[in-house]
């Protein structure tokens, strides 16, 4: 996959909409100071996937929308898309039926961020693989920032790693094994769930049978009641048997001990 566009509005510094093509061969772009060349880069980061504010030298990620300057009122939203040549076919197969891929992300103030692929909605997580298996990403060392070649020298063994997988093509593989283990875990704690929602429900019937059974001798009505319950910690097993007859004269002795009082 190929970048071929870089369209900017409202993010950062570049209020206007603005197109940054990105030709075959070596683009650059020159300015002073302040004029938004690292913002640029930030840019393709963040549609990316970056979730990070401080990565984009922000507070918050509101931030990245144009917050206004003496001629122009702030904005309350901002959008960053990237065209990619998929003529290849070396796109997710979700992604892979053109020849064309526009990547979008906008993000609102105060209400967060939304992305887009080809105009469809998608999760971050879907933008984030999809740069992964293109061995790039929001985080790849392929995008030099502000201080990233003092990061790469002074890195830990497992970030240097991460360099040498992503240079390998395999960084998009350990993006799925961890959506694949994120899963697991989630179905692994709805079957415990399930477990303990099955193991109360005997327990419900339970207490629903000694009601049934009071509610018959109270009225006098109970001939024959076999009660059995062979799950450890319910009832014990045996028999009651209690004769109407029993059960009327019990009936009786209750309401002479009532006249009495």
């Amino acid at each position: 996959m190929k970048l071929t566009r870089l369209r900017l509005l409202g993010f950062k510094s570049f209020v206007e909409p603005t197109d940054f093509l990105i030709e075959p061969g070596l683009t650059g772009v020159v300015g002073p100071n302040g004029c938004g060349k690292s913002n640029l880069v930030e840019a393709l980061r963040w549609v990316m996937g970056e979730s990070s504010y401080k990565s984009m030298r922000a507070s918050t990620m509101d931030d990245v929308i144009f917050s206004g300057n003496t001629s122009r009122p702030a904005r309350n939203n901002a959008e960053v898309a990237i065209s990619i040549d998929n003529a290849e076919r070396s796109a997710p197969a979700a992604f892979n039926d053109t020849d064309m891929l526009e990547i979008a992300r906008r993000i609102e103030r105060e209400s967060g961020s939304n992305y887009r692929i080809n105009g469809r909605d998608v999760r971050a997580r879907d933008v984030q693989i999809l740069f992964a298996d293109a061995s790039t990403g929001a985080r790849s060392p392929a995008l030099v920032h502000q201080g990233r070649i003092g990061e790469i020298i002074q890195a830990k063994p497992e970030q240097r790693r991460r360099v040498l997988e992503e240079a390998a093509g395999i960084s998009g593989l350990h993006a799925r094994r961890h959506e694949a283990e994120l899963r697991l875990k989630a179905a692994e704690a709805n079957l415990l769930r399930a477990e303990d929602v099955i193991g109360l429900e005997p327990r419900h019937h339970q207490s629903r049978d000694i009601q049934s059974l009071g509610d018959l001798l109270a009225d006098g009505d109970l001939s024959h009641q076999l009660v059995r319950r062979d799950r450890p910690g319910g009832l014990v097993s045996g028999e009651l048997f209690v004769s109407k007859g029993r059960a009327r004269r019990i009936k009786g002795g209750y309401g002479t001990v009532e006249s009495l009082l």
